[in-house]
């Protein structure tokens, strides 16, 4: 279990990064010229991209086996990193409280943007789905 800790820490790790730096184009650049909704629909599918690229590097580099029991462990793990972080920058950099975190959830750009999180904390799973899908297949 290790291994799945390691890995969805460095998978989150490296899709909040990158999130972080889309999030700030998305909130300064994007958003007001076509809105919130909108500007997450453009960076929801970008950023799932990069998660399943950062899913398969992070379970390959740390070993995570194509099991059901360490990819979820992986994807929960990566997925609350994930969620403090986002408490963590709601709280710090814009100065909101943990009511008005949760009542932007409620908004339907905050819908988009957890059920993109969502998504993210099921990519290593889905993965090892494929991977075993994929190797059943071989062997007949």
């Amino acid at each position: 279990m290790t291994g799945a800790l390691k890995a969805g820490t460095a998978y989150f790790a490296v899709v909040y990064a990158i999130g972080f730096l889309l999030g700030t184009v998305r909130v300064l650049l994007l958003a007001p010229l076509v809105g919130e909704t909108m500007a997450v629909l453009f960076e929801a599918p970008l950023m799932l991209l990069i998660s399943w690229i950062a899913a398969r590097w992070s379970s390959e580099t740390f070993a995570v086996p194509a099991k059901l029991s360490p990819r979820v462990v992986m994807g929960v793990f990566a997925f609350a990193l994930l969620i403090l972080g986002e408490l963590g920058v709601s709280s710090l950099v814009f100065g909101r409280s943990l009511e008005a975190t949760f009542a932007a959830y409620g908004s339907l750009p905050g819908v988009l943007g957890l059920a993109a999180q969502m998504i993210f904390a099921l990519l290593p799973l889905a993965q090892a789905l494929l991977l075993r899908r994929s190797a059943s297949a071989r062997a007949n």
